[in-house]
């Protein structure tokens, strides 16, 4: 049977599963589909394991002991009637509870002080949305959600005026493959395969990553960048294509704004510069800047991550100009792509139904990186009251976490959680609700990194009282007496209404072609080039001059400003001199999956890698307990010595669940809530710590 993998990825992979006697035995990728080709990522060839875990919610639960007590077996099954515990409710006294509290705090307090909180704990649109109508049917605060890649694409845009770019799937007749700021080996399972494909048939592939990752290990040329400085090293580019003459003039003249100004911009930005700025040799730079400007079919994939620094959406935007000024974006398998998602446009208002919203003033929106402070702000009017969480953990995944648990651990704040289990959030929770997986509902996906649109329809039926999102949040209408027509309709009715008015690029695709096939290729044009003659900015070309960004207070050309919490910071660094950055690792994706006691076991703990100078330092040796920490918190790690990463950096994989990793508190105490230079998102790379003894692992 097939089905979708429903996680925050853009691969979207097609799975293949198999049932037997009611249970899940195996899941592999489908072969047959252009994008996964049959391969899928470690994870979630283990899915079995996650959906027949013992750790599943299975009855609508209320608390019963203090907030943020894990009262749980060492392996975090649930256990009830104990302090920090739950004990069973049925689902008619949950909804209950929950409406009449969300009366009350409407009536003595308005809707705004209720929160929802998610994110993509699933890429389901259906499940995704569900919520959406309800909150703004209520008029409840809006939640803005920031934490993944509004820095991003707002650093893209700006550029380009949209956020897609040529298909990967074009990278396999490539001459040159530049992976920038993206562990493909890790977090883009699929593009790795296009990759070897085009290396296969004579294609240089380099990868640009501050540490020597799995992806880096299988380039041809790894360049080691400082953290937060790729936008020094795409200005020094610039001054040597320019320069040398390797620039495809005919291209900017058709395609482009603002050539004049830019290139009288970058004549600072010399290699020298560069250099001392990246920690690259000024040889690098020019070869590496040469060789790209002299390949012509040229592709860059650039990863989400790249943006999670301070200067990150000048980043983005900043190497969204390199193939405009070789002309790459014109060629069939050149280019650059940061994120398909604007490729193409649905009609969205089908799932989110906006028109519900109260006429009149907006409700507030809250940026979701900054949950601990909308929860602790004595001046926040009104304040929270109450937070519905879903398809997110943000007791695990929000920075500046300290300050998120103390909101968590207000006793006057009603919170909800939905979720498959108790999660870190979910032990701050009053109610929490059994929630389905995705092979447990019906729901349709579509892909940020492919073209296709994908229906995955249930295969196992769901454990226990577990119920989906979008059922939940129509049991919740109905006592509350809103949106209830929108809520009235089925799943599939939703999905067929929202293929039927989604427009052109849907175009033959109906949701019976779904069903038999699985999925189908969005009617978009292949090869995929929307670059080649322009852009859709106002001047309708790629603009390298971009003055309205002036109004906002950023530079109008592109340009690199040093971190706020990095090396530059001087004061800070004195005592803080390690950066931190905080990247995937392999077998968890955010929080997801550090339940799994398998794939926690593979992970080999929480670890910082370290070079083994800056160990050597600090009198730590492989394997040592060791405590990070800076002026937000600290966390313990095991020390990974090692020559993938450079002197005065430091690395932390994997987002762990609090009671699984030593102290009980993971990296994102160490992490600031302090918004980036553009969107509004976080900046979790741009982190100053220091490393010490905390006795023997």
């Amino acid at each position: 049977m097939l089905s979708v993998c429903p996680h925050d990825c853009p691969s979207a992979c097609s799975l293949v599963v198999t049932v037997e006697n009611g249970r899940l035995v195996d899941v592999t990728g489908n072969p047959e589909h252009p994008f996964t080709q049959g391969v899928i990522c470690g994870k979630v060839r283990e899915y079995a394991e996650r959906v027949h875990s013992p750790l599943r919610v299975l009855r609508p639960l209320k608390r019963v002991g203090p907030k943020g007590v894990w009262g749980s077996s060492g392996s975090g099954a649930p256990m009830f009637k104990g302090r920090g515990d739950f004990v069973p409710i049925s689902w008619d006294e949950a909804l209950d509870t929950i409406a009449t509290r969300w009366r009350s705090i409407i009536a003595e307090s308005g809707a705004e002080a209720i929160l929802p909180f998610s994110y993509a704990g699933t890429m389901g649109q259906v499940q995704y949305f569900a919520g959406h109508p309800l909150f703004n049917a209520l008029g409840a605060s809006r939640l803005h959600r920031t934490i993944c890649v509004e820095t991003a694409y707002a650093g893209w845009r700006a550029t380009l005026g949209t956020v897609t770019g040529n298909d990967s799937t074009q990278m396999v007749g490539s001459d040159l493959v530049v992976l920038w700021g993206i562990n493909a080996a890790y977090s883009s399972i699929n593009v790795m395969t296009l990759v070897k494909q085009a290396r296969a048939r004579g294609a240089y592939v380099v990868c640009i990553d501050p540490y020597r990752t799995p992806t880096a290990e299988q380039a041809d040329e790894h360049v080691m960048v400082r953290p937060g400085t790729d936008g020094a090293l795409a200005l020094a580019m610039m001054h040597v294509l320019i320069a040398d003459g390797l620039i495809d003039r005919a291209y900017i003249e058709r395609a482009t704004h603002g050539f004049a100004e830019l290139a009288r911009h970058v004549r600072d930005f010399t290699p020298q510069w560069a250099a001392k700025i990246t920690g690259l040799s000024a040889d690098t730079l020019v070869a590496f800047a040469r060789r790209y400007g002299a390949t012509k079919r040229s592709f860059i994939r650039i990863g989400i991550g790249i943006s999670r620094h301070d200067n990150g959406g000048m980043t983005c935007r900043t190497l969204a100009c390199l193939p405009a000024l070789t002309g790459a974006y014109a060629d069939p398998h050149g280019g650059a792509l940061l994120s398909s998602s604007s490729a193409y446009t649905f009609n969205f208002n089908v799932l989110m139904r906006e028109d519900l919203a109260p006429k009149g003033r907006a409700p507030r929106s809250v940026n979701m990186i900054q949950l601990g402070r909308a929860l602790t702000d004595p001046e926040m009017a009104p304040a929270v009251r109450s937070l519905y969480v879903y398809n997110s953990n943000p007791a695990a995944v929000c920075p500046n976490q300290s300050l998120v648990l103390k909101g968590l651990a207000r006793e006057d704040l009603f919170t909800v959680v939905h979720e498959q289990v108790l999660t870190d959030t979910a032990h701050y929770a009053d109610i929490v609700l059994p929630a389905t997986v995705s092979l447990e509902h019906l729901d349709l996906y579509e892909s940020y990194g492919q073209f296709t649109l994908q229906l995955a329809r249930p295969v196992l039926p769901p454990p226990g009282e577990a119920r989906s999102n979008w059922t939940v949040f129509g049991g919740l209408a109905r006592k509350l007496g809103v949106a209830t027509e929108h809520y009235a309709q089925s799943e599939e009715a939703l999905i067929r209404e929202f293929l039927a008015k989604s427009g052109a690029y849907v175009r033959g695709i109906s949701y019976e072609r779904l069903e038999r096939d699985g999925w189908a290729r969005l009617d978009i044009p292949d090869p995929y080039l929307p670059f080649a003659d322009g852009a859709p900015t106002p001047s309708g070309k790629v603009e390298f001059f971009v003055p309205r960004l002036e109004r906002r207070g950023l530079p109008a050309l592109p340009t690199w400003v040093p971190l706020s919490e990095g090396p530059a910071n001087t004061e800070l660094a004195a005592r803080y001199p390690l950066q931190c950055i905080v990247p995937p690792n392999r077998f968890f994706l955010n929080s997801s999956f550090s339940q799994s006691d398998l794939l926690r076991r593979r992970q080999q703990g929480p670890r910082v890698f370290m070079a083994a100078h800056d160990a050597a330092r600090r009198g730590l040796a492989e394997g040592d307990r060791a405590r990070v920490f800076n002026d937000r918190g600290s966390a313990l790690f095991a020390v990974h010595v090692t020559d993938a990463t450079q002197s005065g950096v430091v690395v932390i994989e994997g987002i762990w669940w609090h009671r699984f990793q030593p102290g009980g508190r993971n990296v994102n105490v160490l992490t600031s809530d302090r918004v980036a230079d553009m969107g509004g998102g976080p900046a979790f790379h741009s982190n100053l710590v220091e490393v010490e003894r905390a006795g023997e692992a």
